[in-house]
């Protein structure tokens, strides 16, 4: 046996030799600097050894390959790095080719090579199998087989732009590489990604049988005046006669696909996704030259893309600042691990029936706690539903849904509560309703444990008031719908302590959610940014901007919901209870904001609630589709022509005006981390991603020409677009967020 760094290589009896990745000091293998040298060695072994008839590629580890080092390349992309743009570029370029063409060498050394898939291969280890002669794939239980670098704004650099639309036609997989899609590996076989399907540790024998059986059988001749290889040694594109499935760019069906793709391209991402654009361009142009060609073109366009700022700072955030929230980057140090083995529940309601699910899933017991038992099992029944369609999916089994079902236990009994090592309070937005119930179930937690609460909006200091402890009260904010959204907003009261902030995270990692800390203040950090850009929605209402022009240009943006149509679902009768509140607690505090008298108007005049009434922005016939309610053009009173409307003007008053926001959370503590700032906004509500979050918006525009834009809206539009002092100062010091408070990286290792 010969052992590398990342690698294990030994060779059998019959010539086979296997190859086993095994890199040290990590829980998966991923394509690095170091794997990428080793491979080198390997295949010029394999190919230069006339003992070596075949190989087989596969994995020691639960995972095949999670990928490429999106650490190592987060510091090349935006044109990060040491000398001249023209250098990295060319380094960048060049390191690329370099590999592409490694890979391309193993799969036309002659000699077949099957790769034994025992676990997950995303992005570049699916890459590295599709060089591949052969893919046997274990159906092993959350197995993920894709190409997912689109996601976090990058396109497939290892020959996946090539080598998977060679392989099942352009048709099929678009899609994939364009939305970053998952497949299991069931799947991956039916759509020919991979050629068989085993049960798991039987994937290595399988992958031997296929080359024993091939290297029995005759050799062929590899074009007229080519060398004699082995027949299953040969790509599919490399064989006489080739043609793409479902026919190339210049076909019928061919040109077909890529019509109707870049339509429906530009319809959904409207130009900000640069991966998007250029993997079009890749498989287009690659398609139609051969594939050393098609790799040189993948090449160019991977480069490219790795330069612009817009892919640094999606991953930047998508990716590595995700990471590090969730592996506890903002915990607290000295404080033991604590875990929640029971959790109780304050009502069980949308939310408490989320967090209930979310928390059983991860084998809590549950206590679903409501004034009324009918409420506390229609909390449970929502778990049941969600189980019924994963069923209906084959995403688990009965044997599973049963145990997790019989976690919850829906009640009326504060008694049922004892022992609780955490209660989640998910009730009513009233702070009477909340002093009440906190009152009661406080006394039942169990020695060391906390309580939470779920609001969106209280300040947590004035609700802890309630509580005999307020250093162990702490918001726990979740978004809905709870078992689909990603993020949890940990609020921090005047009084709690770092150990109950510890004790708050340590639960979040184990419902496997991604966690941001911020301090108190009305609306917290989420719900005050996300306010702005619904409320600036309603203020060029407003202002007779036209609703189709705004829910559209609202949609130009990168966000993912209209505006209007948003508000709508957040329900407009509750944003006028929160402003209605707000006035209250804030008294001659209160600046009343352009959208106010609309509100108002729709909600206590008109009874226009939302979405649940059936009528506000939107009217929603219960047999058709949604419309834009056409009262609303009497309601203003007065429509500008759209020919005089700045696109551009309304795009950034949508984006500047939730950046702004974000910068005063900044500036007043309410946000300390530039990760919990960009990542909240993004996974909370849907902050145009392709920024990699407000604050990277500001860093991406330049702080002073940020500035000097949103002056220039301030004077048009008002004073919520003045510039705060923080980034006027970072302005006239030609600073970044990103430069003047980066995130202790020491710390998030830890």
């Amino acid at each position: 046996m010969t052992t590398y760094e990342n690698f294990k290589f030994e060779v059998d009896g019959d010539g086979i030799a296997l190859v086993t990745w095994d890199m040290p000091n990590r829980s998966m293998n991923v394509l690095s600097q170091s794997s990428m040298a080793d491979m080198a060695s390997i295949i010029e072994k394999i190919m230069g050894d006339d003992a070596i008839k075949g190989a087989v590629l596969t994995s020691s580890k639960d995972a095949f390959c999670a990928g490429a080092d999106l650490s190592m390349m987060g510091g090349q992309a935006g044109g990060s790095g040491s000398g001249s743009q023209e250098d990295r570029v060319k380094a960048m370029y060049e390191g690329n080719l370099k590999f592409n063409m490694l890979l391309r060498g193993l799969e036309t050394c002659g000699k077949p090579v099957a790769a034994a898939i025992n676990g997950t291969a995303l992005g570049g280890g699916l890459e590295v199998t599709l060089a591949c002669h052969y893919r046997v794939v274990s159906n092993k239980p959350k197995t993920q087989i894709g190409l997912p670098e689109a996601k976090v704004g990058l396109l497939p650099g290892g020959g996946g732009t090539q080598r998977l639309p060679r392989l099942i036609g352009a048709q099929a997989a678009l899609p994939l590489i364009l939305q970053g899609t998952a497949l299991t590996p069931e799947k991956a076989v039916q759509s020919g990604i991979c050629h068989e399907l085993v049960e798991p540790g039987e994937e290595v024998a399988a992958a031997k049988a296929w080359l024993k059986e091939g290297l029995a059988q005759p050799k062929i001749k590899l074009g007229k005046k080519g060398p004699e290889v082995y027949a299953i040694a040969v790509q599919p594109w490399d064989r006489e006669g080739y043609r793409v499935p479902g026919g190339d760019p210049h076909s019928k069906g061919g040109g077909q696909v890529f019509t109707i793709g870049n339509a429906t391209l530009h319809k959904q991402m409207h130009g900000n996704f640069p991966a998007q654009k250029f993997i079009m361009s890749c498989v287009y142009e690659g398609l139609q030259v051969p594939i050393e060609a098609g790799l040189r073109i993948e090449t160019r366009y991977f480069t490219k893309l790795l330069m612009d700022p817009r892919s640094k700072a999606m991953i930047r955030s998508l990716f590595l600042s995700m990471q590090e929230l969730g592996k506890g980057a903002r915990r607290p140090s000295g404080v033991p691990a604590f875990q929640v083995k029971k959790l109780g529940i304050l009502g069980a309601g949308m939310m408490g029936a989320g967090i209930a699910y979310v928390s059983a899933q991860a084998g809590m017991e549950v206590v679903l706690l409501d004034t009324d038992r009918a409420n506390a099992e229609k909390g449970k029944a929502w778990s049941e539903k969600l189980l019924q369609k994963a069923l209906e999916r084959g995403k688990t089994t009965q044997e599973k849904a049963d145990k997790l079902l019989g976690l919850i236990k829906p009640t009326t009994n504060y008694d049922d509560l004892k022992g609780a090592d955490l209660v989640i309070e998910a009730v009513f937005e009233s702070r009477d309703i909340k002093a009440e119930v906190t009152k009661k179930a406080e006394p039942m937690l169990a020695e060391g444990g906390i309580y939470g609460s779920n609001t969106s909006t209280l300040p947590i200091t004035g609700l802890a008031e309630a509580s005999a402890k307020p250093e162990n009260f702490i918001g726990i904010h979740f978004f809905s719908p709870v078992d689909k959204m990603q993020l949890v907003e940990i609020i921090m009261g005047k009084k709690t302590s770092d150990e109950t902030l510890a004790k708050a995270l340590d639960y979040v990692k184990q419902i496997r959610k991604t966690p941001i800390v911020v301090n108190d203040s009305r609306g917290f950090y989420t719900s005050r940014c996300f306010g702005t850009y619904v409320g600036e929605g309603i203020a060029m209402l407003g202002e007779g901007v036209p609703p189709a022009m705004i829910e559209n240009v609202g949609k130009m943006t990168g966000m993912p919901m209209a505006p209007l149509a948003l508000s709508d679902e957040v329900a407009l009768d509750l944003a006028w209870k929160v402003r209605e509140q707000t006035k209250k607690d804030l008294g001659d505090k209160y600046v009343s904001g352009p959208a106010d008298v609309l509100l108002e108007k729709m909600v206590v005049e008109l009874g226009r609630a939302g979405k649940k009434a059936g009528k506000g922005f939107y009217d929603y016939p219960s047999d058709g589709k949604k419309k834009l309610w056409p009262g609303l053009s009497d309601l203003v009173g007065k429509s500008q022509d759209p020919d005089d409307l700045d696109v551009q003007e309304l795009k950034n008053r949508f984006l500047y005006i939730q950046a702004l926001e974000a910068a005063r959370c900044f500036e007043e503590g309410v946000v300390t981390d530039v990760r919990d700032a960009d990542v909240g906004a993004i996974l909370g509500w849907g902050f145009a991603p392709w920024s990699g979050g407000p604050l990277s918006l500001i860093d991406m525009v330049g702080t002073a020409a940020f500035v000097e834009q949103c002056d220039k809206l301030a004077r048009k539009y008002g004073p919520r677009f003045t510039p705060n002092k923080l980034l006027r100062d970072m302005a006239s010091k030609g600073e970044t967020f990103y430069g003047r408070f980066a995130p202790d990286k020491e710390k998030a290792a830890a």
